[in-house]
């Protein structure tokens, strides 16, 4: 998967567990500023990169009714 797409934090089934930093920035963008998804992002039910199901916790992963903790936090 390219970077872009893996660090696109605009997937229309990103689970609501994921978090980054962006989300604690009290500013409006700016676009006339690059984006800087810097691949920061974790998952609040393990508290760290790694999801409960062992994945990686990103958005690129993270976007996917499949995946078997998507919203939930469980794994089976």
């Amino acid at each position: 998967m390219i970077r872009e797409s893996r660090f696109d934090t605009n997937h229309p089934n990103l689970c609501s567990a994921l978090r980054w930093k962006g989300q604690f920035i009290l500013a409006e963008p700016d676009p006339t500023v690059p984006a800087c998804n810097d691949g920061l992002f974790w998952c609040i039910h393990t508290q760290t990169c790694i999801g409960p199901d062992g994945e990686l916790a990103e958005p690129g992963n993270c976007n996917s009714k499949g995946r078997a903790c998507h919203g939930t936090g469980k794994c089976g």
